[in-house]
């Protein structure tokens, strides 16, 4: 017998846990510190059994609001967030009222941070690892929440455009936009800009890690020596002193880089688990990396590079190929984009408002 909509929905969600490394468990066999993330199916709460409850380190931290394919899941956060409420006495958790709710058909997924200034739902690609979860719970405040809180600019060397562009960003990233565009003169100094954006949140937002993707690896090298070249001001040392930047030349991240580098070539090829002849980066995405159709291969979720591995990605001369056959990369991640160019096309300007 075929499947219902709502149980391949069911099985999409199930696999999209499995490979984020959670634990499945049915309500019967509910075992809260099997593992440390445990999605336990059909979990009676005071509103109802709910989809699925989420434990992380064996405390109740989230809930997912599963519905077949085609349902618009912008309406049902609400549904979700009677499930927050709803939490029986007994049950160890991690706050009076449930923090994370996803809303999810197994092919689209929408995630909510309840502690986050203006808590609202956004589209992610996959779900996010127990570990990435309970790293969270852990912390004092919420990435969104320190963004908000960003110290004064030192505007110490900087020049006018620069020190617009910071102030700008910053206050777009403060308003939770989750796409920014600086368009700077030729000249203006993009690279160092992104460097002093760079720093700030790293040190005062506490940012996990950035990417700078660029579409050809002479770029890459170039941005490498701007950031080991760059002295924050008030420092006294160099930024690649303070951080580890790490420039991809092959398919693995350094665990403890906070900016990394990559052509958005070796990317692609890295979330499709392949390795990348160094010569594919040496010309422009936009002048080599096309089918005679105009497509790539689907980017699929991949364990190995989890959709939270970046918090921020900048890239460079986003006027040229970055968002047309590469879009499906950039959405892969939850992270804040931002866009440097000094010509804007109109592709540009309604890919980052």
């Amino acid at each position: 017998m075929p499947l219902t909509p709502e149980q391949q929905a069911r099985e999409q969600i199930d696999g999209l846990l499995l490979a984020a490394g959670w634990v499945l468990q049915n309500n019967a066999e509910f075992n809260r510190n099997a593992a440390e993330g445990v999605a336990v199916r059909e979990f009676l709460l005071a509103g109802g059994p709910c989809d699925y409850l989420l434990f992380v380190g064996g405390k109740a931290a989230g809930v997912i609001e599963a519905k077949k394919a085609g349902v618009t899941l912008s309406g049902v956060a609400e549904q979700a967030a009677r499930y927050t409420l709803a939490l029986p006495t007994h049950l160890a958790r991690w706050a009076d009222a449930l923090v994370f709710d996803y809303e999810s058909t197994g092919e689209e997924t929408y995630f909510r941070d309840t502690r986050d200034p203006l808590p609202r739902s956004r589209r992610v690609f996959a779900f996010h690892r127990p570990q990435t979860l309970n790293a969270w719970l852990k912390d004092g405040a919420t990435l969104r929440s320190r963004l908000q809180q960003m110290p004064p600019l030192d505007t110490a060397g900087l020049r006018d455009c620069q020190i617009d562009a910071v102030h700008g960003l910053e206050a777009s990233l403060a308003q939770d936009h989750p796409r920014a565009l600086l368009q700077m003169a030729t000249g203006a100094g993009k690279t160092f800009t992104a460097c002093t954006f760079s720093w700030r949140l790293l040190k005062h937002a506490k940012a996990h890690r950035i990417l700078f993707l660029v579409d050809r690896n002479n770029l890459g090298d170039q941005t490498l020596k701007e950031y080991q070249n760059y002295e924050p001001p008030g420092a006294g040392r160099k930024f690649d002193k303070t951080y580890i930047v790490q420039h991809l030349h092959g398919n693995r991240i350094d665990s403890d880089a906070k900016v990394v580098i990559t052509t958005i070539q070796r990317l692609y090829a890295m979330l499709q688990g392949v390795e990348l002849d160094e010569a594919a980066e040496e010309g422009s995405a936009f002048e080599t990396w096309s089918t005679a159709d105009g497509e790539l291969r689907p980017v699929a979720y991949n364990p190995a590079i989890p959709i939270e591995q970046f918090d921020f990605i900048v890239t460079d001369e986003c006027h040229r190929s970055i968002y047309g056959l590469w879009r499906q990369v950039l959405e892969y991640f939850d992270a804040h984009l931002i866009g440097l160019t000094t010509t804007p096309s109109k592709h540009t300007l309604g890919f980052l408002p």
